[in-house]
């Protein structure tokens, strides 16, 4: 149950890459990194919070803090390293889809290791919400990454703004979603807001972001296939 949503998301999107497939061998080292970088997002994000104490319970200000900057971005910033230092400079990565493909593998990676934790912990409970909530957003905003990523490579002199912006919306989707599961902790708020609506206000996001990646996997789709096409035509 832990492991089964990352490797089902996974291999959707394998499939998807039919025009020009990444090596096997690149997508599941792409994995493994993923479970390194949710080991090295957990030692900075101990770090973080043990320098700079936050309370949840008390104060909006420190929910901001700690969904956008010492979860979301910490944990989106690992990911990409991640990418970054191993699938982007290989010549394997030869269009823009392969930003979603490589970056997905690595959230899912991630994403797999932080699910047998909770699982392990909290139980099968957990494993059903998780497997229909949290590892589709990883996922989600995996691709919002891939996709500026996917840009950066073939961007020239304009790659550092679109890798900015990749990390940058990346986090953002990811924060907004933890935002709201983490202002259910507040107590001031619990007095008029209920958790109901807190929480439809991070469905309300993921949904969002869902939307947004699916329109970017269609579009790097589509490109691959013109260029598979082309390639055929000159062939």
């Amino acid at each position: 149950m832990a492991i089964a949503p990352g490797i089902a998301i996974s291999l959707y999107f394998f499939f998807r890459d039919q025009y020009n497939r990444e090596p096997r061998k690149h997508l599941l080292i792409s994995f493994f990194l993923g479970m390194i970088s949710a080991l090295l997002a957990g030692i900075l994000e101990q770090i973080l919070f043990s320098i700079f104490p936050i309370d949840n319970k008390n104060d909006i200000k420190d929910t901001l803090l700690s969904a956008f900057i010492f979860v979301g971005l910490v944990e989106e910033w690992s990911k990409y390293l991640m990418v970054r230092g191993y699938a982007f400079p290989k010549p394997e990565f030869d269009e823009p889809l392969d930003g979603i493909i490589y970056s997905v593998m690595v959230s899912m990676g991630f994403a797999t290791l932080e699910n047998i934790g909770y699982v392990m912990e909290h139980g099968m409970g957990t494993a059903i919400a998780r497997m229909f909530l949290s590892v589709p957003a990883h996922a989600s905003f995996a691709v919002i990454m891939g996709y500026h990523l996917g840009k950066a490579k073939f961007a020239g002199p304009n790659r550092l703004f679109m890798i900015i912006t990749a990390l940058f919306w990346a986090s953002f989707w990811h924060g907004s979603f933890d935002f709201f599961l983490f202002l259910q902790d507040n107590i001031n708020l619990a007095k008029y807001i209920p958790n109901g609506l807190l929480f439809i206000g991070a469905v309300l996001s993921f949904i969002w972001s869902v939307r947004l990646s699916r329109k970017a996997t269609k579009e790097h789709v589509e490109h691959s296939r013109q260029l598979f096409e082309q390639k055929e035509l000159e062939a």
